[in-house]
C-alpha cells in the first residue's frame, strides 16, 4: 500500500521522544502530586460507581465495574490503566518502573482477563521516550533506562491479557510503540491526534524491535516509508494504513474499547493466549536473545558527544518556549 508524502511537522514534546507540546495538558510536571500512573485493581474500594482502584504515583489502574457486570456471564474482569504523567505522559524511568509493577500485579491477578490502556492527560496518549533520561546522565543510567524500555515492551507485547489501546490523544514514538503492542487499537477522530514512529525527525533511529512491530502491523513497504520519513499519521490515514483498527468520535473511544473487549473475551483464554504467543514469540525472541547487545548499542549511541549536544539544544529550546 502506498503512502502519499505530505507536510509532516514535528510535534514538540516536553522533553520526550516524539513531541506533543501543543497537543497535551500543560500542567507543571511537579504540580498536583507529581506525574502519575494510577492502578485500580488491588486496593480497597474507593471513588465513585464502586470502581476499585489502586494508586501508584504515575499510573491509575481502575477496575471497570460496569464492564464487569456487563461481561459477568463470560467470567471476565477488565482493568483500565490510565497514564498520568503530565504534561505529556513521557516515558520516564519512574513512570516505566511503576507501570511495569502495575502490569505485573494485574497479570498475576487472575480476576483480570482484559486491560484497556488510555490516558488521563487530555490530548495526549503518550509522547514517548523522556529525553531528559537520555541527556547528561552517566552510562549506567542510560543502560538502566533502556532496560526498562525493553521490559515494558516485552511485558505488553507478550501479556496473556487482552490489551486494547483506547488512544485519546497524540501518540508519537514510544507512545506509538505502546499502542502497537496492544491487541486492538481504537483512536479518537481528531486530526491533532497523530500517531507514528517519528524518531528520524529528531535525528534518532528507531530500534530494530520498534521496526519489527511496525512491520508486523502495516507491512514492510509501508513501514519502510513511514520509518524513513518519520511519518505521523492523522486518524483517517492511520486507519487506512492499518496502524489502528477503528477511528471513532472522541466521546466514544472508551465505550468502543469495552465493546471490542466483549468480542475478544468471548474466546476461551487458553486458545487465544496460545495463538497470541504463536504469532508474537518470534518477534519478542528477536530482542530477548540480544537484549544486552541492544542496551550497549543504545548506550554507545546516546552517549556520543554529537547526540548529547543535539539533545541539550532541543531541551533548551523547550525550556525557552515555556518562559
Amino acid at each position: 500500500m502506498g503512502i502519499k508524502r505530505r507536510s509532516n511537522p514535528v510535534v514538540e514534546q516536553d522533553g520526550a521522544g516524539g513531541g506533543a507540546e501543543d497537543l497535551c495538558c500543560r500542567e507543571d510536571p511537579a504540580a498536583a502530586g507529581g506525574c502519575g500512573v494510577w492502578l485500580g485493581a488491588e486496593a480497597a474500594a474507593r471513588g465513585g460507581n464502586g470502581a476499585r482502584r489502586f494508586v501508584s504515583q504515575r499510573v491509575l489502574v481502575e477496575s471497570d465495574v460496569t464492564a464487569g457486570i456487563y461481561l459477568r456471564e463470560l467470567g471476565t474482569g477488565i482493568a483500565t490503566i490510565k497514564f498520568k504523567n503530565p504534561p505529556v505522559n513521557s516515558l520516564s524511568l519512574e513512570f516505566l518502573t511503576e507501570f511495569i509493577i502495575c502490569l505485573e500485579k494485574l497479570e498475576n491477578d487472575k480476576t483480570y482477563r482484559g486491560l484497556i490502556l488510555t490516558s488521563d492527560c487530555p490530548g495526549i496518549f503518550s509522547a514517548g521516550l523522556d529525553l531528559r533520561e537520555m541527556c547528561g546522565k552517566n552510562l549506567a543510567h542510560y543502560a538502566e533506562y533502556w532496560r526498562a524500555i525493553q521490559e515494558t515492551w516485552l511485558k505488553l507485547y507478550l501479556s496473556n491479557m487482552v490489551l486494547v489501546a483506547a488512544i485519546n490523544g497524540a501518540s508519537p514514538a514510544g507512545g506509538c510503540l505502546m499502542a502497537l503492542s496492544s491487541d486492538y487499537r481504537v483512536l479518537a477522530d481528531n486530526p491533532r491526534y497523530r500517531i507514528g514512529l517519528n524518531e528520524t525527525l529528531l535525528g534518532i533511529v528507531a530500534p530494530f524491535w520498534f521496526k519489527d512491530v511496525l512491520v508486523n502491523t502495516i507491512g514492510h513497504r509501508a513501514a519502510e516509508h513511514a520509518l524513513q520519513l518519520g511519518l505521523l499519521f492523522q486518524p483517517t490515514e492511520a486507519l487506512q494504513v492499518g496502524m489502528v483498527d477503528q477511528v471513532v468520535p472522541e466521546d466514544q473511544v472508551q465505550s468502543t474499547a469495552l465493546s471490542v473487549m466483549t468480542e475478544w473475551l468471548a474466546i476461551p483464554d487458553h486458545a487465544r493466549q496460545l495463538t497470541k504467543s504463536m504469532m508474537r514469540k518470534a518477534t519478542a525472541d528477536n530482542l530477548i536473545k540480544q537484549r544486552e547487545a541492544d542496551i550497549q548499542n543504545f548506550v554507545s549511541f546516546v552517549s556520543r558527544d554529537s547526540i548529547q549536544k543535539s539533545l541539550q539544544v532541543y531541551l533548551e529550546k523547550l525550556k525557552q518556549k515555556k518562559h
